[in-house]
């Protein structure tokens, strides 16, 4: 059993006029001397002491579920579709730049551009969020958002 996880106490629980006062031993040498004073000396186990999270058996608590699955699961990509929207999107007027000025609008590395219209990025919501605030897009669809009829405006003539 170790220190970290024991505690104990001196004296009795008992209160009274003659007894003795219950204390904390944090040391080995106070632990002694109270043993060789013929004091009452009691070790319980703590209980959710300290940070669960430097205890072994408690994030595979948390993981259960996933340990219990055999099943691997895939990283989510961004879909070829969105890049492929990306990509013509930037060739169209009004929208002409290049992928190093896409990255440069939305401060992100021309690299993540590159991937994210190849469709081999990791699905960051984030970024795509960016990307479709400058190039006026759905960040879902890949539509473009400025071609949509307003809602609520009628096309009767």
């Amino acid at each position: 059993m170790d220190d970290w996880d024991t505690v104990t106490k001196i004296g009795s629980k008992v209160t009274g006029g003659a007894s003795q006062k219950e204390t904390v031993v944090r040391g080995k040498s106070a632990l002694n001397a109270a043993q060789r004073s013929g004091a009452i000396v009691g070790t319980e186990k703590k209980f959710s002491a300290g940070n669960p999270s430097s205890k072994p058996g408690v994030e595979g608590q948390r993981l259960t579920k996933v340990d219990r699955s055999d099943d691997i699961v895939p990283v989510q990509k961004v879909s070829a579709d969105i890049g492929a929207a990306i990509r013509t999107r930037r060739g169209q007027d009004g929208y002409k730049m290049t992928q190093a000025d896409l990255a440069k609008k939305v401060n992100v590395p021309a690299n993540d551009i590159k991937t994210l219209e190849s469709g081999q990025a990791v699905k960051n919501q984030q970024l795509l969020n960016k990307v479709a605030r400058v190039l006026k897009i759905s960040p879902k669809t890949g539509k473009p958002l400025d071609e949509e009829p307003a809602k609520g405006s009628s096309s009767k003539k």
